[in-house]
């Protein structure tokens, strides 16, 4: 047994080890918060730093110190609120509390509260306001709006209000009510607890339920809630000018709203002020019947006027009389959706369409037939890899952009595309993703009218180094929507260059290398920064590797959208950004540029019919739903406001003002006075390459299908509405995709670049509607051409039947010469790809055109333009070109010479009208060419042979057949040709090798 000195021995010595086991756990926690903190630094400072880079750190600081006011005012009010409301309560407990069960168990209750008192009564009021603070700081948009807007010069219908009311203030107001409402109502949640928690409330027993200072304190905070629901009363009148139809589909305020609705709310608002007054005056008298009263009186006179009042005019007086009654609110309906859609100016022009094709009938639509695009963007991206990829590290996008080029004094439509990194193909060590693979290299363009006579596209600027008739320009990629997520560039003078730049067979390492000089990311050039990017990447690397120098930069935010959206993240962005290669500066020097096309919206426009934008611009080529960017809702107005462009070697992102009198773009040009460059400043040629987006084009044609019809009791029918088509070559069932080409309209001086799309009937196939957009921007610096922009819409007559795209779709496939080719191509190791069905309004008519693409069904995927089809009215056309097609469809001559009419199908040598096909020659490509042919000669042999058959014409017979049987023989040939090229891996443009002795030479 140990005596007391050595237990006392005993227990000195165990006491050390217990305090060290005890303050480890809370340095531990400091720790790990500071950790916590530095990585949120990081993030907020790194931010700061790439905002400083690009020259916008006034949208960066407004934002955060808009967030930030929002943040303490809603933290502060709500955070003051309950606690003045807790503290209010406790101090004015009752003294004495009547002894209850009740108050008893009550007891029990405030005996284990009262040790915490002083922690929740602090502690939740801070909860209350963190939680507050961050749901006012999403509002950070709307505040600037309200406090900044601008007039848009024009007044409701109802109330004569400017539309900035709505659009503006409005929104913001009822954030302020609602969340002063909801600060009311857990105010009063707080004070309730205290004062039945300390006995100044009670549910039962004898004597007074509540104490005075309770009585007070309740009605006060009941009077104030239901001040603030008369208020929101009242804004409703004003909200339900923008409310979304019900079962009618049509939005804004109508019969029963303004004579039920509106008068309604009124009436609840000064009833929900008397009963304010009631509790005010509970407060000060001690009786509770007259608010109790009015409390009641304000809920029947809700149901009653706000719900079964309303329901009775319907039914009783507008149902019965629908279409007069509603005529002026469906008018007005009509009217604001043109306006803020920008529909107002459509020129609409009957156009009673030929349908019978006769000799010469394009012969005044000569320059429109000669620039109809035969290469399909969303077709042909294989076609640019397999002969302009060069290594499998780079690529191009799935869908090409349509551009347009002088070439040789002419503007020639274009499909062009930029060759990015394919990151997938490198190896997956951070020296080379991050350090050596930096950019992409150069552009790739090719004429859209015509092809080489073995099907491929005829480039006028190819290569590696990238030659052609763009002339010198700076090709390097360095910001593009595939470009890594961050790459560190940059080197001191005299440094050995490391990243690599394109591959070059006559260099040493089988490549050519470089540095990068241009201004495009943060510094990383000294130990504090380098810290931090290491821990916003997580990339420990950037600390220790010797590739970041004094010299270097960070390059991040590199897809042109989210390099827009992060300056502009008030703005509505484009689906897609396209590339150009255009002198910005007019100083002679040219770079490749994204063009980003930024909308300003809004959703609260009076008496504009709401758009789910996703929906308006979901086609076969676009998933809005899919983006990465934030897009709104749903809409009721949009202006292409901003045209944004994004240097790729730089990065620079410049803002232009392109729609001057969009009050939206004069509000954030009122916030952001900096961030704005007027369109004056555009260059020349830099104009000539802007262009009317597609998005916005997409949500006015789907609103067009309604609101073509500009007359209420027309519309109120619903006789006359449309449809936009299906792709017919897709079988998703997705919506027809607007098309980019050069064509005139009927009423239009000469042709024009145009975007366009057709309507149908709608649940029939037979075209009622042509509508086509000026895409033409002119080449005039900071001058847009004047009739850019221009809506044309082409009505057909209701009695005419003129084939629709699906309609016309069926025809060719369902046409007997031509399926008999297509089927025989098909059945042999390749794939028939049907192309864009394209409208175009010529000749007096409706004329379509589907390029028609074969590929090798093996992993060689090289489509090739092998047919053209036409259509004019039942008259369909098939052939190699699209100039002979037309010629079939027109009595053997159209009147017009197409892009294509140079071209000599039957000479594999002929170049195609211009360019050398990429100045390579695919072995490939040949034998696909042979298939195709002999394929041809075999689907020619056995129609020989049906009708030698039916004729009974035995020696023609046997002749055909002889042929058929040669012809398939050299189909057999060129498959097992193809086949074998595919299986060595040398038919896909790329070699393994290659890639491995590349890649070997860049990490070296």
């Amino acid at each position: 047994m140990l005596s007391p000195p050595e237990v006392i021995c005993i227990s000195a010595e165990r006491r050390p080890a217990g305090g060290r086991r005890g303050a480890l756990l809370p340095t531990l926690l400091i720790l790990g918060a500071i950790v916590v903190l530095f990585f949120v630094f990081s993030r907020f400072w790194t931010e700061w730093l790439w905002f400083s880079q690009v020259g916008f750190t006034e949208v960066l600081r407004t934002q955060w110190l808009s967030r930030a006011g929002l943040f303490l005012v809603g933290g502060a009010v709500m955070g003051a609120a309950i606690w003045v409301n807790l503290r209010l309560a406790y101090r004015h407990r009752p003294m004495y509390v009547p002894t209850t069960p009740q108050q008893r168990d009550l007891d029990r209750y405030r005996e284990a509260f009262e040790p915490l008192r002083r922690v929740v009564f602090i502690a939740a009021p801070l909860v209350a306001a963190f939680f507050a603070g961050s749901a006012a700081s999403t509002q950070w948009q709307s505040m600037l709006l309200a406090f900044n807007g601008q007039s848009f010069g024009v007044d409701d219908p109802l109330f004569g209000m400017d539309v900035s009311f709505y659009t503006f203030t409005l929104p913001f107001l009822r954030f302020v009510v609602s969340f002063l409402m909801t600060v009311t109502f857990f105010a009063a949640v707080a004070a309730l607890f205290t004062h039945y928690l300390y006995g100044g409330l009670q549910i039962s027993g004898p004597g007074e339920r509540i104490s005075r200072a309770a009585r007070i304190h309740v009605a006060v905070l009941a009077g104030v809630f239901v001040l603030f629901i008369a208020a929101n009363y009242w804004l409703d009148r004003y909200s339900m000018l923008a409310k979304v139809g019900d079962a009618s589909g049509w939005d804004g305020a109508l019969y029963t709203d303004v004579n039920a609705v509106i008068p309604a709310r009124a009436i609840l608002a000064v009833i929900g002020v008397l009963v304010a007054v009631l509790f005010f005056y509970t407060g000060a008298r001690g009786t509770w019947r007259l608010p109790a009263i009015g409390v009641s009186l304000m809920v029947v006179s809700g149901v009653l006027a706000a719900g079964v009042y309303p329901a009775i005019i319907q039914a009783v007086r507008v149902n019965p009389n629908e279409q007069q009654l509603e005529a002026p609110y469906l008018q007005h309906n009509i009217d604001y959706t043109r306006m803020a859609y920008g529909l107002d100016g459509v020129e609409t022009q009957p156009y009673t369409a030929e349908t019978e094709a006769g000799e010469g009938q394009l012969r005044e639509d000569a320059e429109s037939t000669a620039s109809i695009r035969l290469l399909d963007p969303a077709i042909v991206s294989p076609t640019f890899r397999q002969l302009q990829q060069n290594r499998p590290y780079y690529t191009f996008p799935d869908q090409l952009a349509v551009d347009r080029y002088e070439i040789d004094g002419d503007l020639q439509d274009t499909v062009i595309a930029v060759r990015e990194l394919n990151m997938s193909q490198v190896d997956n060590n951070w020296v080379n993703q991050h350090t050596v693979y930096t950019h992409g290299y150069g552009v790739v363009a090719a004429y859209g009218n015509t092809v080489n006579a073995d099907g491929r596209p005829t480039f006028f600027q190819s290569g590696i180094p990238t030659t052609g008739a763009l002339g010198e320009y700076e090709p390097r990629i360095y910001f593009g929507p595939n470009a890594p997520s961050y790459s560190i560039v940059g080197a001191p003078e005299g440094t050995t260059p490391w990243e690599l730049d394109y591959p070059d067979d006559n260099a040493d390492n089988g490549q050519q290398n470089y540095t990068y000089t241009g201004e495009g990311g943060p510094s990383v050039g000294n130990l504090w920064n380098q810290l931090l990017f290491a821990a916003r990447f997580g990339s420990e690397q950037i600390l220790f590797s010797d590739r970041v120098t004094s010299e270097s930069q960070i390059l991040f935010h590199r897809d042109p959208l989210e390099r827009v959206s992060q300056v502009a993240p008030y703005l509505t962005l484009e689906s897609k950004a396209y590339p150009a290669v255009v002198d910005t500066d007019g100083d002679g020097t040219r770079e490749v540029v994204w063009v980003v096309d930024g909308y300003t919206t809004s959703d609260e426009y009076p008496y504009s019919e709401h758009q789910r934008f996703d929906s308006a611009t979901n086609d076969t080529f676009t998933d809005a739903s899919s983006s990465q960017l934030e897009i709104p809702d749903t809409i009721n107005y949009i202006r292409n406001s901003v045209k944004a462009i994004v240097d790729a070697y730089t990065g620079e992102v410049t803002l232009y003002a392109w729609d001057t009198e969009d009050p939206v773009l004069q509000t954030w040009q009122g916030v952001f006075d900096n961030s704005y460059t007027p369109m004056s400043e555009i260059s020349g040629d830099l104009m000539s390459h802007l262009r009317y987006p597609e998005d916005m084009f997409k949500v006015q044609r789907e609103l067009l299908t309604k609101y073509h019809v500009t007359d209420a009791a027309t519309f109120f029918s619903g006789g006359d509405f449309w449809t936009v088509p299906n792709d017919p070559v897709d079988d998703r069932e997705t919506a027809q995709p607007p098309y980019y080409l050069t064509l005139q309209m009927p009423g239009q001086e000469s042709p024009s670049f145009s975007l366009s799309s057709s309507f149908i009937i709608s649940g029939r196939e037979v075209l009622t509607g042509f509508l086509a957009v000026n895409s033409e921007t002119g080449d005039t610096a900071g001058e847009v051409h004047e009739d850019y922009g221009t809506l044309r819409l082409l009505e057909l007559p209701r009695d005419l039947t003129v084939p629709g795209p699906g309609q016309v779709q069926n025809n060719f496939d369902s046409n007997a010469e031509v399926a008999e080719q297509l089927n025989i191509i098909a059945q042999g190791d390749s794939r028939v790809l049907r192309g864009n069905l394209l409208t175009l309004p010529v000749g007096g008519g409706v004329l379509y055109v589907q390029p028609v693409y074969v590929q090798s069904a093996g992993s060689t995927t090289l489509p090739l333009l092998r047919r053209v089809l036409v259509a004019f009215g039942d008259s369909v056309g098939y052939a190699a070109t699209l100039d002979e097609a037309l010629n079939q469809v027109f009595g053997g001559d159209s009147g017009a010479d197409a892009g294509d009419a140079d071209v000599d199908p039957d000479d594999p040598t002929d170049p195609g009208g211009g360019g050398d096909g990429g100045g390579t020659t695919d072995p490939d490509a040949d034998a696909q060419q042979r298939l195709s042919d002999a394929l041809a000669d075999a689907g020619a042999a056995l129609t020989a042979s049906q009708e030698a058959l039916a004729a009974g014409d035995w020696a023609a017979y046997g002749e055909a057949q002889e042929q058929l049987q040669t012809a398939l023989e050299e189909a057999i040939a060129a498959e097992a040709e193809i086949a074998g090229t595919a299986d060595d891996g040398t038919g896909d443009g790329t070699a393994d090798d290659g890639a491995d002795e590349s890649t070997e030479d860049a990490t070296g």
